[in-house]
């Protein structure tokens, strides 16, 4: 079974911290992908493919802030991943085993979650051209996106 990367863990908590910090029931995709803005592997595949990473935080921390309101519970409770959410670590984990590798990073999870194509987050991510297959060629072979 493949492990979490030291970064990827951090990231994880981080999410969840968020969802926290603004006592939100759940922490979704959006507020995984805004932690890994800040996952160096995540973030190093995501400037590859010319994401403008200060852009899509200020996109995904407006989401999170006013469109998740609806989420706020006021319980002192930890927020909860998301089904969505422990979809694409699931996703991710299983890639990487399948793959023969041991550790499971940020860029793991950052393909897992074009996966979960009705979401916000992929729609941000695909609203910076960023592609699932830009992702997976960088990792797989180094080659960043043409700009």
């Amino acid at each position: 079974m493949p492990s979490f990367s030291r970064p990827l863990e951090e990231s994880l908590h981080r999410a969840v911290a968020y969802a926290n910090q603004r006592k939100h029931e759940y922490a979704t995709l959006e507020h995984l992908l805004l932690s890994l803005v800040d996952d160096e592997d995540a973030a190093g595949v995501m400037r590859a493919c010319d994401v403008d990473l200060g852009a899509l935080r200020t996109t995904l921390t407006n989401y999170v802030d006013t469109e998740l309101r609806s989420l706020v519970v006021d319980d002192g409770e930890d927020a909860k991943p998301t089904a969505g959410f422990q979809r694409v670590i699931q996703r991710a984990v299983i890639h990487v085993q399948s793959s023969g590798r041991e550790e499971v990073t940020g860029a793991n999870v950052l393909v897992a979650i074009f996966s979960e194509r009705e979401s916000h987050a992929a729609y941000f991510l695909q609203e910076q051209d960023m592609t699932r297959y830009d992702a997976v060629n960088y990792i797989a072979h180094g080659i960043a996106k043409k700009a």
